[in-house]
């Protein structure tokens, strides 16, 4: 069983008068590895690689995460402090695309194909304008951020952020044009951290606020397009394995839309955290099994794009699928949990 301060998680994190924990509530195996998969009792790997990253990353926060002392986001539902364990750099996730690795998880069912749409919504259409992710693809999660003018109206906007930026600076049509005319060179990054357009008004400043991609001429004789995502913020629990795969699959489309196939996948974060409200669901995380056999196969999920679509900016979410995912049985054995949203 894993050993935990449990001291320190009551006195930082329940200070406030909260129920503290029994040791008994923060239990759960050890965490065990092979480098690419978990391991179970027998030695034998089980689930998929994000399964790995995610129960390691969770084991990792609750044995060494620091308290924040003032967080800024609140809970939406009181309006309390969304008080966090965090940790600074706390290690490179690398997946290889081509050798069949996977940031999905099976430790809770995923929803993917509505988050792919707010890649769309700021890479693609590269607007911030809430009423096109609403009626586009379903996505309100941005509605927290929604700007007001001052008769204190909604604009259905979050400014001067994201999609604004992509647009203003041309930084897709930019990538895509670079990677097919100058495929070595060293230069292919998006980077949505621009200090004069945070100027202007805007809600929130991007977490996922750059990526950098190189073409690699492999010894196979193939053509891979590779991809960091760096990330200065991540909510692991509730948008980790989301954001992983929201980038995955934006480096999949501009693979296919510059010629090259998809290789590694790379997801730098600065700071990772976990709300305080959200610890029991790690640990019930922590002490779930992934699915380790799916109609006889072990599942190593994956996207699968439309193959005739080679223009970025054709691709729409009815081109992107999620194969060898057994939601289902997840759904079954894993069910959904609930998390208080920090805003």
């Amino acid at each position: 069983m894993t050993n935990l301060d449990i001291d320190y998680i009551n006195t930082k994190l329940l200070e406030k008068g909260d129920r503290p924990f029994k040791l008994v509530d923060l239990e759960y195996p050890e965490v065990r590895t092979d480098g690419h998969h978990l391991l179970d009792k027998e030695n034998n790997p089980v689930g998929t690689k994000g399964d790995m990253y995610a129960k390691v990353m969770m084991d990792k926060l609750l044995r060494e995460g620091c308290y924040d002392e003032n967080p800024r986001p609140k809970y939406e539902t009181d309006g309390k402090p969304a008080n966090t364990l965090s940790l600074n750099n706390p290690g490179l996730f690398t997946y290889d695309i081509s050798k069949g690795e996977s940031p999905m998880i099976t430790l809770r069912p995923i929803a993917v194909k509505k988050s792919i749409g707010e890649v769309l919504w700021i890479y693609q259409d590269a607007t911030t304008d809430l009423e096109v992710l609403k009626n586009k693809y379903g996505v309100t999660w941005w509605d927290a951020w929604d700007l007001k003018d001052d008769n204190g109206i909604y604009l259905r906007n979050i400014g001067s952020t994201y999609g604004s930026i992509i647009s203003h600076y041309e930084q897709m049509k930019k990538l895509i044009q670079d990677l097919k005319e100058n495929p070595d060179g060293r230069r292919h990054i998006i980077d949505m951290w621009q200090l004069e357009d945070f100027k202007k008004p805007h809600g929130l400043k991007p977490c996922a606020y750059s990526t950098v991609w190189n073409v690699r001429h492999g010894r196979d004789g193939v053509d891979y397009l590779d991809m960091k995502l760096i990330q200065r913020s991540s909510d692991f629990l509730v948008a980790g394995c989301i954001n992983q795969m929201q980038y995955l699959s934006l480096m999949q489309m501009v693979a296919q839309a510059t010629g090259y196939q998809p290789g590694t996948f790379s997801w730098d974060i600065q700071n990772v955290q976990i709300y305080d409200r959200h610890i029991a669901q790690a640990v019930e995380q922590l002490r779930r099994e992934p699915i380790t056999c799916f109609d006889g196969v072990h599942p190593e999920p994956y996207l699968e794009l439309n193959p005739d679509i080679h223009d970025f900016y054709d691709f729409t979410l009815n081109d992107i699928s999620v194969k060898n995912y057994p939601r289902q049985l997840i759904k079954t054995k894993n069910p959904q949990q609930k998390f208080d949203k920090g805003i």
